[in-house]
């Protein structure tokens, strides 16, 4: 193992030791499999290739400060796996297979969970690919299940910063009744030329608008928006936007701390209405928003004009990592520990 700098871990992709590894033939799952290639072999027609039969997930480990390391609501992304399998025809992966893979791979990569306060995490990439050749459009009839880790430190170089979105109307992440609500790789690939494009004008990501009126909040780049309003934590409902499990696990810690609720389509209009706003995800938990630019009517939003976070967006970032890494008590019953 190579001496790492755990402070200043991009979030990237680094080497460790295994990955974990299941076959789904003859319409069953196989037994997990440790592997330490970094590489699949894959006929050439391949429906992960062809077809876009691919869904993923992510997820971190923490290191507490006692040293052990912990997984933050596993089985909840056992579950969304399942349902994007379902949505582009791949088998689901019993919840218990998925949990006992991430235990495993995180087992025997532990020494690649950065320690305590440094602010990094191992994050951990399930995946799942058709594997089968075929060349007519139809689902494989061999899958492929694989977890990797990486150490990592930030998704955004700011870090717990706020950071600036960009409006993007000619360009649609995904369509009401599509995969929007899977997390398949093809809608990351349909916004990667929007946020290049917002990356190239200084904004940090894009801000969608639903694609059928372009009225609505859709997502922030690979995260799910938020807006606050008063005492109030404002998220939008959408069939087209990913379900967060950190979004989730906000609006219950939200609910906690006495901060009402509201889960609702949410117009574009309401950007000027808002007092504090921020983009969550696993990558990056949450990343308070300085400002939005809108090139189309050449408008800005501003949400912090001194450049720190808002005073709940603090809060609930403070509450969610200090139960994800193990310095306040879990009553959610979130956290699992890896063994």
């Amino acid at each position: 193992m190579e001496k790492i700098d755990w402070e200043k871990l991009p979030f990237g992709y680094l080497k460790t030791n295994f990955n974990v590894r299941c076959n789904y033939r003859n319409g069953e799952w196989g037994e997990l499999e440790v592997h330490d290639s970094e590489f699949v072999n894959l006929h050439m027609a391949a429906t992960s290739l062809h077809y876009g039969q691919e869904v993923f997930e992510g997820l971190k480990a923490y290191r507490g400060a006692d040293d052990k390391i912990r997984l933050f609501r596993v089985e909840e992304n056992a579950r969304r796996f399942q349902r994007s399998a379902n949505g582009i025809l791949m088998p689901e992966l019993p919840v218990e297979k998925f949990t006992e893979a991430v235990n495993k791979v995180v087992a025997i990569n532990k020494e690649y969970v950065p320690p305590h306060g440094t602010g990094g995490t191992l994050y951990i990439r399930p995946l799942l690919i058709g594997y089968s050749a075929e060349i007519g459009v139809k689902p494989a009839k061999e899958y492929l299940f694989i977890v990797f880790v990486s150490p990592v430190g930030p998704y955004f170089k700011e870090g717990f910063k706020p950071v600036n979105l960009m409006i993007c109307r000619n360009f649609d992440r995904t369509a009401p009744l599509g995969t929007g609500s899977y997390k398949v790789g093809g809608n990351y690939a349909a916004s990667l030329k929007s946020l290049k494009e917002a990356h190239d004008a200084g904004y940090s990501t894009t801000l969608y608008l639903d694609a059928k009126e372009k009225k609505y909040i859709d997502e922030a780049g690979p995260a799910n928006f938020f807006g606050i309003k008063g005492n109030t934590y404002i998220t939008p409902e959408s069939k087209s936007i990913l379900p967060s499990i950190t979004n989730m696990s906000l609006m219950d810690l939200a609910a906690h701390l006495g901060i009402n609720v509201e889960k609702r389509p949410v117009l574009y209009d309401e950007l000027s209405t808002f007092d504090e706003v921020g983009a969550c995800g696993t990558a990056a938990v949450i990343a308070p928003v300085g400002k939005i630019y809108d090139p189309d009517f050449d408008k800005t939003f501003v949400y912090s004009a001194d450049g720190h976070p808002g005073p709940i967006c603090q809060k609930l970032y403070r509450k969610i990592t200090d139960i994800q890494f193990g310095d306040e008590e879990d009553i959610f019953g979130w956290i699992d520990y890896v063994t």
